[in-house]
């Protein structure tokens, strides 16, 4: 990879408006270290606070600042789909914007980028989420890797790197951010891990419910061990 490439951060953001101006402030911070072009995308999944027009407000003041605005609620992964679609880079950074994930960590992920690696997984080794949401994902973690064992400790961690022209080819369905390292492994990726730093929610609340949780991933889960039995690969021995 060239260290002097562009690269995009794509935030989904659903009612985040005490979040984002500093996580703004610390992604720039942490972008300009790299000394490379970059861009942030923020995506706003239909928020009912002041969300958007904060994000306006930045795209107004900082060139690096571009966003989507859907007309309705579709979720995270709609979310993530639509800025993979807006980005202006080959690199995607992806990451929430809850301010749990740290953008100190972006600069050491760029460069586990590359020479081959074409995914980048935060691994947040020391989570700092309630007793209840720990205990729930390492059961949650210990039936998908009973199903189907994707080779990384910690998948649903969103801070990730990844080529946006293989994300664009990745099936799109309700939740399929949680499925992206056996995705991309479907495409022949190699995946590297580095750990990152996990904080506290300071402000907002949690979108997604323990349980809300846990059934739809047993749903995800039937569908996408599904996709990957059917999935087809082939070699070209020759064509004209």
């Amino acid at each position: 990879m060239n260290n002097t490439e562009k690269f995009s951060v794509v935030l989904p953001v659903f009612n985040e408006q005490d979040n984002l101006q500093s996580l703004f402030a610390e992604i720039r911070a942490a972008a300009d270290a790299t000394g490379r072009p970059w861009e942030a995308v923020f995506v706003d999944d239909c928020s009912t606070d002041n969300s958007l027009s904060i994000i306006k407000k930045m795209a107004d003041d900082f060139d690096e600042v571009r966003f989507v605005a859907f007309a309705e609620n579709r979720g995270q992964s709609a979310a993530f789909c639509a800025g993979f679609d807006a980005v202006q880079s080959d690199i995607v950074v992806t990451m929430d914007a809850d301010l749990q994930n740290d953008p100190a960590d972006i600069p050491d992920m760029l460069a586990a980028f590359g020479d081959g690696c074409e995914m980048v997984i935060g691994w947040r080794a020391k989570r700092k989420d309630t007793f209840i949401k720990r205990i729930s994902s390492k059961i949650a973690n210990a039936i998908r890797d009973g199903i189907m064992d994707d080779g990384v400790h910690d998948t649903g961690c969103s801070l990730k790197v990844m080529r946006s022209d293989l994300l664009r080819k990745l099936p799109r369905f309700k939740n399929m951010h949680r499925y992206f390292p056996i995705l991309m492994k479907m495409q022949g990726v190699l995946i590297r891990e580095v750990k990152v730093n996990h904080r506290e929610r300071a402000t907002g609340v949690s979108k997604y419910g323990t349980l809300d949780r846990a059934m739809a991933g047993i749903y995800d889960l039937i569908g996408v061990k599904w996709l990957i039995n059917r999935h087809i690969e082939f070699t070209v021995k020759e064509k004209k």
